[in-house]
């Protein structure tokens, strides 16, 4: 046998075999330790968990020495009870298995323990130097012991409870601290409910209250509002105790409670605030980590911040000066003390808000301050003379005052104005138009300087430059702002880059997801590739294809390109199946660890994959790729860790199919009971919560697990409308009717509050506007339901001081017209205004608020009408807008008729692009965009480049057959990846079609990953090209080219090529598509949903033996590849082609 030692996991822990132990029971009893005989008897008694603490506590303090293992053996057979060594590591793994899968029962063991056996527990919590127990060739890992259960949904709540039930009795109160902190962090605060501060102790030595209190400062935003409120209680229960105040005139805050209190102290009544003494008060702001603290204050509410400013105030402090206001953190963001305050003094308080981003709320007071501040930091400068020491109020300036600079003044504050966030993009063009007029030669020095102002510089301008500079910025920290340009300016860059013979250098150094516009043209013409280059490269899923083919092909070690970041892309069914067993098992973790960059094609083949190798081993979750009948081969004893397994992925993206995803449901209800009784069984859901059926959430959760559910529920993106009913009527049971709902309520139901309908949220819009508003904001790219929207709307309108103007427009008397404020705090929301409102705008407040409303994804197109229509009282008529206007419009854009963008400058392709950002124009206003482009710039199609086609983008649809005939090759060639994104009519993907074949060469050649590359052009495929196209190409095209094939040409495919699309194509097809098929090609498609193998030889049912691949058909770790080929399909590639 060998003496290597040997590392046990959780359940394997115990002994290692020598066979069958020669018994002696005559002294056994004598020769035995009482520690081991205790033991001993625990593990006759079944009690497998007290038998390992009682042996590492042995183990401490005792050397371990060889015939210890059978002495146990002997004392184990004189009570009568034969143990082998290979049967007693049986049933401990067994037990030890089941306690991680009933954490309920670990806790039940856990109480059981003695006190001796506890306090070693929880001393392995801890984590101490002495992670693993070496006994003689026995080794028991406690780190991957601790590791497996802090990781276990479930047995860290158990783990979390026992601690606060027995560890302060039993542990020094500071090690207490510490396993909780260990836990708590480990689950992201989420056992933190209000109910739990009634079990944590009150008397605590001081060192250890600290402690705890810090720690729960760390949770704060992961704890809900109303467990914050608990845990607020419970920290001034303490502090009032130790304080020995007695006089109800005299504050209990001390500046050292304020300090212990950290983010808590928000909590504080107002009352209770000012009645803080000025010498407390004082003290606090002297500490040198007030700042750190106030600066995290984040959810301040603008009384409570004035209150404390107020008790600053009055000890003595000068509000004014410049150290003072360094340490009021985020309290700076709500001074008021404005009357007589000097440009010096505003200048300072500019700076310091900067912080103010990270404010909860209240933005709109923001922003009104900074103006102020703004205007008094320049009451006797011009802000020429003063713009690089106004911090991120610049953000606030408008375009006509940003036009105003001069091109000296913007390049002497370039160091303050490239690391402003917030800049909108019509500033950024402004901007970058004035630093670079002062520059006049566009060097990398330069644009080294711009920072986030980047992104101003024009396409052309980029394309214009020296490639030695371009290759200069690729490689300086600038290029961190490349990611940040829109894709026709980074194709101006990449179209410089790539002119020269030699590519190589210039590819390597693209980073991050700038990479994924390098075309296949020029990844093919560059032969240096390895697989280090490509770790930290965003790689889209065509390139990865391409890159995987090739790099196989320099390596036998499977490792150097499954570890290499992206390329997993590109890894295809037959590289899995071409893998040794013994291979695909080794190198299975790459896989796992980066599930998300898979596809449910490549997921489908690994389950397959490991149900044909292992299945005994398989990933449990794995088996819901396969068909759903597979999940008949889980047994019962298998369900929790079916459940944990498959609750720990996003069933989303392995299932597409709606009936195979209810089967699968079917299944986890199944394994429930049918029923969800506590937290634990909650823990153990994970994701899976999300798609709960709608009656489970509304009867088959339990009181007792709806908490810890809601919070779950609260992360789902994608309820459905019955979920979401369901979810509104158990909050109303549990909270009741919204008018009687707390402040705390209202923080913790946050996205949920959707749900409710207008006349419900109208209570809440009164009593707890700020609240509301501050939801909204945080909802931030979703689209709220209307109702939440008014609700929202409400709440500012009834806010707002209205101030009709005293000029108004013609048609707007009468009229309150939104304020800028307003329209800050509304967002989303302002979808809400009539037409006509917005029609009555200010002058001052459209111009300030243009790029906001042009945000708006909610407003009608009377809306947008009404809003083009100030533009042009503003503005003037269309022909007069400079591209920074028509930047700034946003949605407002797509009001304007034809005639109006025939009017516009399109002569810049980054006006163009700006535009094209845009979805929703009709065929009309794309043709006359594409026209007014070609017009203004004087270019004809045959003239354009690739970053044009590029900033173009969905106005390329509007082309006419004979102008798509007309685009270069060689531009075309490297922007095919972009233009297939476009959802263009069949005739005009039929014809781009038909310039893919003169790079790609016919249909019949095409590879994998020119299929995919190529996107929605491979939906212009004829009824005989597509009927041509070879089975195991099928899972290769985009789910979007699958979508865009007329009805009338999918239903060409054959039912084999239909059964090889694979699950997430197969689940693109449309209902019309469907509606063409025969009954034997929509029972092919059901395969492919299914995750059917189109090999029928490994589509066996459950019952069948695995087909192991013998290690011997290829050398352990070596990578089989089906080849390049280039031959056929990049041939087509080659520049004799396509010149």
């Amino acid at each position: 046998m060998s003496q290597e030692p040997r590392r046990c996991s959780l359940w394997l822990f115990l002994f290692l075999s020598h066979g069958v132990a020669s018994y002696r029971a005559s002294d056994s009893r004598q020769d035995l330790h009482p520690l081991l005989q205790k033991m001993a008897e625990e593990i006759i008694d079944g009690s497998y968990l007290n038998a390992l603490l009682d042996l590492i506590q042995f183990q401490s303090s005792h050397v371990w020495t060889a015939d210890l293992s059978h002495r146990v053996l002997a004392y184990l057979n004189s009570r009568h009870v034969a143990f082998t060594i290979p049967s007693l590591q049986a049933a401990m793994a067994n037990h030890l298995e089941q306690r991680l899968y009933q954490p309920q029962k670990l806790l039940e063991d856990l109480r059981a323990t003695d006190t001796l056996q506890f306090h070693t527990a929880m001393k392995c919590l801890l984590e101490d130097k002495k992670d693993r127990l070496e006994l003689d060739d026995i080794v028991i890992d406690l780190g991957e012991i601790r590791k497996q259960a802090l990781q276990s949904p479930g047995v860290n709540r158990s783990l979390f409870l026992i601690t606060l039930e027995r560890c302060f009795q039993v542990l020094n109160p500071l090690e207490c601290v510490e396993i909780l902190g260990r836990v708590l962090r480990g689950s992201s605060g989420r056992f933190l409910q209000p109910d739990i501060t009634e079990r944590l102790p009150r008397e605590l030595p001081e060192d250890a209250f600290k402690n705890l209190s810090a720690l729960f400062k760390d949770l704060y935003d992961q704890t809900s509002a109303h467990a914050q409120r608990a845990v607020y209680c419970w920290m001034t229960g303490v502090l009032k105790t130790s304080s020995n105040v007695t006089d109800d005139s005299v504050s209990w805050v001390s500046a050292e409670n304020l300090w212990i209190l950290g983010r808590y102290m928000v909590h504080l009544s107002f009352e209770e605030i000012m009645r803080i003494s000025p010498i407390e008060i004082g003290l606090f702001i002297s500490y040198d980590n007030a700042t750190k603290q106030l600066d995290t204050v984040y959810d301040v509410t603008p009384e409570l911040a004035q209150a404390f400013l107020e008790r600053i105030s009055s000890s003595n402090f000068d509000m004014r000066n410049t150290s003072t206001i360094h340490r009021l953190g985020l309290l700076v963001c709500f001074y008021d003390d404005l009357e007589l305050l000097d440009a010096a003094v505003a200048q300072v308080l500019l700076h310091q808000m900067i912080r103010c981003s990270h404010l909860r709320g209240f933005q709109a007071g923001v922003q009104k301050l900074k103006a102020e501040l703004l205007e008094i930091a320049t009451e006797n400068q011009t802000l020429n003379e003063t713009l690089g020491s106004l911090s991120d109020a610049v953000v606030g300036l408008t375009h006509s005052q940003l036009e105003s600079l001069s091109p000296e003044a913007v390049h002497g504050a370039i160091s303050t104005l490239n690391q402003v966030s917030g800049w909108a993009r019509s500033q950024i063009i402004i901007l970058s138009a004035k630093y670079l007029a002062h520059q006049k030669v566009l060097s990398f020095y330069n644009v080294s300087q711009m920072g986030v102002l980047l992104a101003g510089v024009g396409t052309q301008a980029f394309h214009a430059m020296d490639r030695r500079d371009l290759m200069q910025l690729l490689r300086s920290a600038t290029a961190l702002h490349v990611s940040d340009l829109l894709p026709a300016q980074q194709h101006g860059v990449l179209s410089k880059v790539m002119e020269a013979e030699d590519t190589a250098s210039g590819i390597v150094e693209i980073q991050g997801p700038f990479f994924k516009e390098v075309s296949l043209f020029d990844l093919w013409r560059e032969p240096g590739f390895n697989s280090t280059v490509l770790k930290e490269k965003e790689i889209r899923r065509g390139q990865a294809l391409f890159l995987f083919e090739l790099l196989s092909k320099m390596t036998r070690r499977p490792e150097e390109l499954l570890s290499a970041g992206q390329l997993l892309k590109g890894v295809t069914c037959p590289h899995i199946d071409a893998m040794s067993a013994d291979s695909f098992l080794a190198h299975f973790q790459y896989f796992e660890n980066n599930f998300s960059l898979l596809s449910p094609y490549q997921v489908n083949c690994l389950a397959w994959k490991y149900w044909e190798v292992s299945r005994s081993s398989m990933p449990l979750f794995l088996l819901a790729a396969l068909p759903a009948r597979y999940l008949a081969s889980i047994p019962a004893s298998r369900c929790v860790p079916f459940l944990i397994s498959l609750g720990k992925s996003q069933l989303d993206s392995l299932v597409l199919d709606s009936h195979k995803k209810n089967s699968i449901l079917k299944k986890v209800q199944q394994c429930l009971s049918h029923t969800i009784a506590d937290e634990y069984a909650v823990d153990i859901l994970g994701n899976l919560l999300c798609h709960l059926p709608a009656a489970v959430i509304h009867r088959g959760l339990s009181p007792r697990a709806w908490a810890t559910a809601l919070r779950g529920l609260r992360d789902c993106l994608d309820l459905s409308p019955q979920q979401k009913a369901a979810v509104r009527l158990r909050l109303l049971e549990q909270h009741g009717l919204p008018q009687n709902w707390t402040a705390e309520t209202v923080k913790d139901l946050g996205s949920f509050l959707v749900l409710f309908s207008g006349d419900e949220l109208s209570s809440v819009a009164t009593k707890f506007p700020d609240i509301l508003q501050q939801t909204a904001s945080e909802m931030a790219g979703t689209l709220p339901p209307k109702e939440f929207l008014q609700a929202v709307f409400e709440s500012v309108r009834n806010s707002s001081v209205e101030n009709p103007s005293s000029d108004p427009s013609p048609g707007c008397h009468g009229i309150v017209a939104p304020s800028f404020d307003d329209i800050v705090k509304l967002a989303e929301a302002n979808a809400c205004w009539a037409p006509e409102d917005l029609l009555c705008l200010e002058e001052d407040t459209f111009v300030r608020s243009v790029e906001l409303l042009g945000a708006v994804r909610s407003f009608s197109l009377a809306q947008l009408r009404k809003l083009k229509e100030k533009a042009v009282q503003v503005w003037d008529v269309p022909s007069y807008w400079r591209e920074y206007h028509i930047v700034s419009l946003g949605r407002i854009a797509l009001a304007l008729n034809e005639s109006e963008l025939e009017q516009l400058d399109l002569s810049s392709i980054d006006t163009v692009a700006s535009l094209s950002q845009q979805t929703e124009w009709t065929p009309g206003q794309a043709k006359s965009i594409l026209q007014g482009f070609l017009e203004d710039s004087g270019y004809s199609v045959q003239d354009l480049k690739s970053f044009h086609l590029v900033g173009l983008g969905a106005m390329l649809c509007a082309m006419n057959i004979t102008e798509i005939s007309l685009i270069k090759i060689l531009e075309f060639r490297v922007v095919v990846a972009r233009i297939g994104t476009l959802l263009c009519s069949p005739q005009v993907l039929a014809e781009f079609k038909r310039k893919a074949e003169v790079v790609f060469g016919e249909p019949t050649d095409w590879s994998r990953f020119v299929l995919q590359e190529l996107g929605t052009i491979a939906a212009g495929l004829t009824k005989e090209e597509l009927r041509m196209l070879d089975k195991d190409l099928m899972p290769y095209f985009q789910p979007s080219a699958i979508k865009c094939l007329p009805d009338e040409i999918f239903k060409e495919l054959s039912a084999e090529q239909i059964a090889s699309l694979g699950p997430e194509n197969a689940a693109a097809v449309t209902p019309a598509q469907r509606r063409q098929l025969s009954m034997v090609q929509l029972q092919s498609l059901q395969r492919a949903l299914d995750g059917a193998k189109t090999r029928s030889w490994l589509d066996a049912p459950p019952s069948a033996s695995p087909a192991r691949t013998p290690s011997s058909l290829s050398p352990p770790g070596a990578w089989v590849s089906g080849g390049l080929g280039l031959g056929y399909p990049l041939l087509v590639l080659m520049p004799k082609l396509v010149w």
